[in-house]
């Protein structure tokens, strides 16, 4: 059995300096952290031990061929994790690649620092980009400063540049998008920067509701809504196509499909999952989870086992995550998943 070509970890989900309203557990009209509290369930401070992100790349990498890169944690910023600069000597002893999801506000160090520690082992860095005016960006991303975070982005991205330019490592920009009422219209606009910049990729997702405030922002709710974003897909396919990023090449677009009038029940009816038996998630605690649903949701998927007493090659080939492997799409919250990939 083929074993996982990426696995994410959730180094420190309780870390973040924004508080993103699409956020599950940063958001203005989240709670959690309050029920945790309140219920004694976890500490202040959710936050792995760094010993076990060795023990898991060594149990992996010892059996299979496969792994090819590891994402640090995608709730909560990463690049707060104190323990950061041991990922990143992992990264060159298991000779693996780091896949980063980041807020771009680059905290602790500068943006010109962290690229030279981060661009010598990075396939790709997505950096969370929510708006092309100010007030947009700073509606949907609460504490972000637009100016500061695109200065900060032409910084990285100079430092990529140089680095490939003198035979290095080209690690790859993708700025990330929650597709959403408040800022679908402002794509266009965004996808223009990301070519004159020299991005290589903008990816993006449909929004994962969590709270009531936030449900009327989902562009699937409606017809008029698939409408609304189908006429921006083409738009935004038609301006790569007529324009150049300075290298020669094409800007990628990522998940930019128009719906179905039935969107709001599957995100279309010829798509699966990108991500079982082939990416595994491991909370702060050690559990090992299928997928990057909502931790609340993904928990209804069934235990599998924690990698603080199991070893992840034993979950990886056991019954129960088998199971879910061939029988996913009987399950309601795959079928609805924002997460399918559609299949041309």
């Amino acid at each position: 059995m083929e074993g996982p070509w990426r696995i994410t970890f959730d180094t420190n989900p309780d870390d973040c300096n924004l508080r993103c309203i699409m956020c599950e557990e940063f958001s203005p009209y989240s709670n959690l952290k309050q029920l945790r509290i309140a219920q004694n369930k976890t500490p202040r401070r959710r936050r792995m031990d760094v010993e076990l992100i060795d023990r898991v790349l060594s149990d992996v990498t010892t059996k299979y061929d496969s792994l090819r890169e590891i994402i640090p944690s995608t709730m909560g910023e990463p690049l707060m994790y104190k323990e950061f600069d041991k990922i990143i000597d992992m990264c060159h002893k298991y000779n693996v690649k780091l896949n980063l999801t980041t807020n771009g506000t680059f905290p602790l160090k500068s943006a010109t620092e962290w690229a030279e520690l981060l661009i010598p082992i990075l396939s790709d860095v997505k950096i969370s980009w929510n708006g092309y005016t100010k007030e947009i960006q700073e509606k949907i991303m609460i504490n972000s400063n637009l100016e500061k975070r695109t200065r900060q982005l032409k910084k990285f991205l100079e430092v990529r540049d140089s680095i490939a330019s003198n035979g290095g490592n080209y690690a790859t920009v993708t700025l990330q998008v929650t597709f959403m009422e408040i800022n679908y219209r402002e794509f266009p606009e965004l996808i223009r920067m990301a070519i004159n910049l020299g991005i290589d990729r903008v990816k993006g997702h449909h929004l994962w509701a969590h709270f009531a405030e936030i449900k009327e922002q989902s562009m699937r709710r409606n017809p008029a809504a698939v409408s609304r974003w189908n006429k921006m897909v083409r738009e935004v396919f038609q301006i790569v196509e007529q324009n150049k990023k300075p290298d020669g090449f094409k800007l990628e677009l990522e998940n930019f499909h128009e719906l179905s009038d039935n969107a709001k029940v599957s995100l279309h009816e010829k798509s699966i999952c990108p991500f079982l038996s082939k990416e595994g998630w491991i909370a702060w605690d050690g559990r090992f989870n299928p997928c990057c649903a909502p931790d609340e949701q993904r928990k209804s998927l069934g235990y599998f086992g924690n990698l603080t007493q199991d070893n992840f090659n034993k979950i990886w080939e056991g019954d129960t995550y088998r199971n879910l492997v061939e029988n996913y799409d009987e399950i309601d919250l795959c079928k609805s998943c924002n997460m399918r990939r559609r299949v041309e």
